[in-house]
């Protein structure tokens, strides 16, 4: 059974806009997932689904088998953790440890657990030797491990992350790649909406494609990014590595490795 699944499930908001419509998705744990589209797509409004802050007008969400219409948001993010965009809008402690802290200690943790919980979220986000500082003395990329560190503290099931490389260096990138391996292996699903197309087809086992208010394929990053129907359809681009494959006629690669190998194959056979 899947962990978190959403059934034709639409949402319009009060003013008439419908953002999204006949989602039916399911999620397990230990999964990767990437959801991507342009903006107005649907992604975000998804989301915000999975985890309460906004409720479906139309069809059923359920997490771990149970329909979500009669829990509260707050019982819903005991499942699903969602980290925002913009850091800045959640970080309001004054320093890094208590930012972490807050949400354990509002589960009614028992001080011991909450101490671990943090030491561990920090660790995992590189945050270690950072926490007696003030969050706002750190720059804007590590400011959101910060709020990611804070939302794993918490220990849901689902973590979902919103654009989590927007303003981040290679390095940033590569600790977030490693977090998120991290993460899976520990049976979390985690669920990234992003438009970088590059630590998509790296980092991504699975990848969900909206356009137009809808979803419109589920499937692995290299059965997307080979779709030029579905690339057109949603506006999306090629990762620069299946850019480069294609102008010298190669298809269906995710890495240089694998475009090596062809390269060197088709010099093979053309002796």
């Amino acid at each position: 059974m899947s962990f978190l699944k959403l059934t034709d499930v639409g949402f319009t908001y009060p003013n008439g806009f419908e953002a999204t419509q006949h989602v039916s998705v399911a999620f397990e744990l230990g999964e990767t997932v990437a959801i991507v589209g342009q903006n107005g797509a649907g992604k975000t409004t998804t989301v915000k689904l999975m985890n309460g802050l906004l409720r479906p007008t139309k069809g059923e969400l359920f997490i771990d088998g149970k329909p979500t219409n009669t829990m509260t948001t707050a019982q819903m993010s005991k499942y699903v953790g969602y980290v925002f965009q913009n850091p800045d809008d959640q970080i309001f402690q004054e320093t890094i440890e208590k930012e972490i802290a807050f949400g354990p200690k509002r589960q009614k943790l028992a001080p011991e657990v909450v101490e671990k919980r943090v030491r561990e979220a920090a660790a995992l986000c590189g945050l270690s030797d950072e926490l007696k500082e003030h969050p706002y003395n750190l720059p804007y990329s590590k400011r959101k491990f910060i709020t990611i560190a804070a939302v794993i503290a918490m220990d849901p099931e689902v973590i979902i992350l919103d654009e989590p490389t927007a303003g981040q260096d290679r390095e940033s990138r590569q600790l977030l790649g490693r977090l998120m391996k991290e993460l899976s292996a520990r049976n979390k699903a985690v669920i990234t909406i992003t438009h970088d197309m590059e630590f998509v087809a790296k980092e991504f086992q699975r990848v969900l494609v909206f356009a137009k208010k809808q979803l419109r394929k589920d499937g692995t990053p290299r059965e997307i990014f080979w779709d030029e129907s579905l690339l057109e359809l949603s506006a999306l681009k090629q990762p620069y590595i299946c850019q480069l494959a294609k102008a010298v006629g190669i298809q269906d690669v995710l890495t240089m490795e694998e475009l090596g190998k062809k390269v060197l194959a088709n010099e093979k056979y053309s002796d």
